[in-house]
């Protein structure tokens, strides 16, 4: 950072791969709205070619669910009252985190997008035909969506089968269903969002490390990555849930368990897409605030 504040990029000559001419290609062909759904279909396209490590995170992901599903056994069987849950949704809880772990952790960050602030490759997509904040939720979402499908296919075939009390139930009712898939899309647009605010961040940082790891630790945290948040102490959770953490994976995946439901459901739903209008405004402000400010040394 320079000693007048201004964001600072460090260049070297960066390579272009293969991917990367493709979309290039794609945004000179294609109209506005369809810049986007190409470098989102060849993101998505791309990022399926990864399967053998996206099986080999799914033995991890079941070895993490079930731990998890075996201390909360332990303690639902000392006072099964004293939880706010009951045993079946937090099963349910547990699983789809698992299932869609890719969709909804802050810790899968876009290496390419934060290459290309810290290296200085950014001043090539600066004069591209593109929205750089448009395209970096393109290909957050395209990326973090593949991969959540290819480990949750594998996942639920196993986890549906598995006896009681493991096993995970459908959502009561077909309607909950629909509420839940709403309010993942949701999820997954408020984590791509407040991803973005920080890849803005590193236009003005040393390195992305620190950020990065505080981002992912308090986000997790207070999203319900490590504890449902009704599990929260009630002063802190009254807090919690307003602000834009609560809207990532943990409104959906108490949604699709059946804590929440009706008009309940429907007003953290709304609260999902405050925080997203919310989110994107300030981080296309801060966005274009780096860009007219920024500086890249080097060639």
């Amino acid at each position: 950072m320079s000693g007048q504040g201004e964001p600072v990029v460090r260049s070297e000559s960066v390579a272009r791969r293969g991917e990367q001419s493709q979309v290039a290609a794609a945004q000179a062909r294609s109209s506005p709205p369809k810049k986007y759904l190409s470098i989102f279909r060849i993101r998505f396209i791309n990022a399926l070619q990864y399967r053998a490590a996206a099986l080999a995170g799914v033995s991890t992901q079941f070895a993490w669910g079930f731990m998890e599903l075996f201390a909360f056994r332990a303690f639902y069987q000392a006072n099964p009252a004293a939880f706010p849950m009951e045993f079946s949704q937090t099963v349910c809880y547990v699983w789809l985190q698992q299932a869609f772990l890719t969709l909804f952790m802050m810790w899968y960050w876009e290496n390419d997008i934060i290459t290309e602030i810290t290296e200085g490759a950014i001043a090539y997509q600066m004069v591209r035909p593109v929205d750089i904040y448009n395209r970096w939720f393109c290909q957050s979402a395209a990326n973090r969506l593949a991969r959540a499908l290819l480990r949750c296919i594998p996942l639920f075939m196993v986890v549906f089968f598995l006896p009681e009390p493991y096993r995970m139930s459908l959502p009561p009712s077909f309607g909950q269903f629909l509420l839940f898939v709403l309010s993942a899309a949701l999820s997954l647009s408020v984590v791509v969002a407040f991803s973005s605010l920080v890849y803005v961040s590193l236009f003005y940082t040393l390195s992305p490390t620190g950020t990065r790891l505080m981002a992912s630790g308090i986000s997790d945290f207070l999203a319900g990555g490590l504890l449902p948040l009704p599990f929260f102490p009630a002063p802190i959770r009254a807090v919690v849930e307003l602000l834009p953490f609560a809207s990532m994976q943990n409104m959906p995946l108490r949604i699709y368990s059946g804590h929440i439901a009706g008009i309940d459901a429907l007003s953290g739903i709304g609260l999902q897409v405050f925080w997203l209008l919310v989110l994107v405004l300030i981080g296309r402000l801060a966005l274009n605030k780096a860009l007219k400010r920024v500086i890249v040394q080097g060639g």
